[in-house]
C-alpha cells in the first residue's frame, strides 16, 4: 500500500517542506508526497530538486474559482488554512490514489507513520488530538483537534466530509475566535458524531508538540527516540514531532515558542532538527541565493519587549535563543 501525503508552503517554509519529505523518505518506504507550492520561487526550486517520490503542484494548477474568490478576503497564513481540504480534495480527485493524509510543513517524522495507519483499519478519516498539558490547554479557542495530520479515504463516507469541511473553510477561515469557529480547525470538533467512519488517533508517538511534550519523558536509542507518558507509564516510539512557531531571525536567535520546554527536548529534538533546516537552507541556496529558506524575520521591538521578556523569564518561557550557542557552534 501507498501512503499518499499532501502539504503546502511558500518560500519561507520551503526548508521545512523539504525536510518533512526527506523525513518520510528516510522512515516511510511507500509513500508519494503531494507538495503544494504556494508561490512560483518554491514551485521552481522543488522542481529543481527533482524528488522522486514528490509531486509538485503550483498554484496556477491548484487554485479553483472558489478559492480565488475569497483569496483577497484572507491573510497568507488564512489562505493557507482556507485551502488545507482542498489540498486533499485535489489529490482524491485528480490522481486515482485511494488515500490522501494532509500534514503540516513543520511535522517530522522519526519513524514509520504505519502503526497510524494500521491504527486506522477500515476507518474513513482520522484526526489527531492536540491533546494538550494542562497548562496550555487552548481546547476552546483552538479546538481539540489539531489540523496537522488529517487522513481521508477515497470513499463515500470520507468524501462527504471533506466536500463539507472545504464548504465551510470557504465560507469562513479566519485567524481569530469567533462564534465557535477558528480558522480551520475549530470546525473538526464534532466530527465524531457529525459523521461516519471518523477515527481518533490513540498512538501517544503522534502529534507531539511543544504544547503536550511536558506530559512525557524522552530518551534515544540509537536513530530512535521512545517516549513515556509520566502519569500512566504507557511507553511508545515516536513517530513525528510538530515544530509548531519556530521561528528563525535575521540576527541570529531562534524562537521554540512560549511553552516550557526541557533541555532534553531542546537535546533531543530541537537542536538536530534546526541543524537539518539549516543544511537544507545552504543545499536551496546553490540553486537561489536571493532569499532565506528559513523564513527568518526581522526581531521587533518597542516598550512592551523588556516587560515580556521578564514575565517570561519568570514563567520559564522565554524560548529566544542564539542559533549558534543552541546547537553548540
Amino acid at each position: 500500500m501507498t501512503y499518499n501525503f499532501c502539504t503546502l508552503f511558500d518560500s519561507n517554509y520551503l526548508s521545512r517542506g523539504i525536510a518533512l519529505y526527506r523525513s518520510l523518505e528516510k522512515h516511510c518506504k511507500n509513500f508519494h508526497l503531494f507538495i503544494f507550492a504556494f508561490d512560483n520561487r518554491s514551485h521552481k526550486i522543488l522542481k529543481q530538486l527533482s524528488l522522486p517520490k514528490a509531486t509538485i503542484i503550483s498554484l496556477t494548477e491548484f487554485e479553483d474559482e472558489k478559492l480565488l474568490q475569497v483569496k483577497p478576503t484572507r491573510s497568507v497564513a488564512e489562505y493557507c488554512w482556507t485551502s488545507t481540504s482542498s489540498t486533499i480534495l485535489y489529490v482524491l480527485e485528480n490522481f486515482n490514489v485511494d488515500n490522501c493524509t494532509y500534514v503540516d510543513a513543520d511535522i517530522f517524522f522519526y519513524s514509520s507513520p504505519e502503526p497510524i495507519f494500521h491504527e486506522l483499519s477500515n476507518k474513513s478519516i482520522l484526526i489527531t488530538e492536540h491533546r494538550y498539558s494542562p497548562q496550555y490547554n487552548k481546547e476552546l479557542k483552538s479546538g481539540k483537534y489539531c489540523v496537522q495530520f488529517v487522513t481521508f479515504r477515497n470513499d463515500e463516507k470520507a468524501l462527504k466530509a471533506l466536500h463539507w469541511w472545504r464548504d465551510r473553510c470557504i465560507e469562513w477561515c479566519y485567524a481569530r475566535y469567533e462564534d465557535g469557529k477558528f480558522g480551520d480547525q475549530l470546525y473538526l470538533d464534532d466530527w465524531t458524531e457529525r459523521f461516519q467512519g471518523v477515527h481518533v488517533l490513540q498512538h501517544l508517538g503522534g502529534g507531539l508538540a511543544a504544547w503536550n511534550v511536558q506530559q512525557y519523558e524522552f530518551k534515544k536509542s540509537g536513530e530512535k527516540i521512545f517516549g513515556k507518558e509520566i502519569s500512566t507509564g504507557k511507553e511508545f516510539e515516536v513517530i513525528f514531532y510538530h515544530f509548531h512557531y519556530l521561528r528563525f531571525f535575521t540576527d541570529g536567535k531562534v524562537e521554540l515558542g512560549r511553552r516550557k520546554l526541557s533541555q532534553q527536548i531542546l537535546d533531543i529534538f530541537y537542536k538536530d532538527y534546526i541543524k537539518f533546516l539549516d543544511d537544507i537552507s545552504f543545499e536551496i541556496n546553490k540553486y537561489d541565493s536571493s532569499f532565506d529558506p528559513n523564513g527568518s524575520v526581522i526581531r521587533t521591538f518597542n516598550w512592551k519587549t523588556p516587560l515580556l521578556y521578564i514575565y517570561r523569564k519568570v514563567l520559564g518561557v522565554y524560548n529566544i535563543f542564539n542559533k549558534s550557542k543552541l546547537l553548540g557552534n
